[in-house]
């Protein structure tokens, strides 16, 4: 089998310390992130929006297959749809399906099964990992690490909207199922996560609780 084409990495190396000093940087701008669930409608560009997808598209991921789909909404009645169907999820699950250990862990957060920030935010962005797609000559390929590829993208996109000086919040309802039928996508691919993005309400406030982060030592093992 012949080599595949390749092209020089082009990477420019930095002093140790420029390197230490664009690390601790970075650290203390991400630890200003929070998660957030008081959004304001204020507006936010369609072309803010795809720049952050595109930054969240150079992911590393199996076999350069990109195995990932995002549906941005900004249609209100969409959103609607999408509130509503979760929030039938969400009475289901806090209701008959949470276990108590689960309920107790979620408690510091204060949250339950009303979601109005899927209405509030200008932009809801569904994600899905595409598990296998057709081939031309009727083969069907598997997509390999669909689900830990598209983690990692979802965690870049998250990180793009941080730093573009937006705010975002990840949404699970379970099951998901209802956004391949709301937002038209086909079932080879799988509802990863409901990501919702735009600027923090006037008074937004975030649990105290979620702000502690474990320390180096309970995260990180070096040998």
């Amino acid at each position: 089998m012949d080599a595949p084409p390749m092209t020089p990495l082009n990477f420019a190396p930095l002093m140790p310390e420029v390197m230490q000093a664009r690390a601790t940087d970075w650290l203390v701008e991400l630890r200003r992130r929070r998660t957030v669930r008081d959004f304001s409608d204020r507006a936010v560009s369609r072309e803010l929006i795809e720049t952050c997808l595109l930054a969240a598209g150079t992911a590393p991921n199996g076999a350069n297959l990109q195995p990932w789909h995002f549906v941005a909404v900004q249609d209100g009645a969409i959103k609607r749809r999408i509130r509503e169907a979760a929030e039938i999820e969400e009475r289901d699950f806090y209701e008959h399906r949470a276990p108590a250990e689960w309920k107790e862990a979620l408690a510091p957060l204060g949250t339950d099964a009303a979601k109005p920030f899927l209405e509030t935010a200008p932009w809801l962005i569904g994600i899905f990992a595409i598990q296998h797609r057709d081939l031309p000559d009727g083969r069907r390929q598997p997509m390999y690490y669909a689900k830990e590829s598209t983690g990692i993208a979802t965690g870049l996109l998250i990180t793009a909207l941080h730093r573009a000086g937006l705010v975002a919040l990840t949404h699970t309802p379970s099951p998901m199922h209802f956004l391949n039928e709301i937002l038209g996508r086909p079932v080879n691919e799988k509802p990863f996560l409901l990501l919702v993005a735009g600027y923090p309400a006037e008074h937004a406030q975030v649990p105290i609780a979620a702000a502690v982060k474990k320390p180096l030592s309970e995260i990180a093992t070096f040998l």
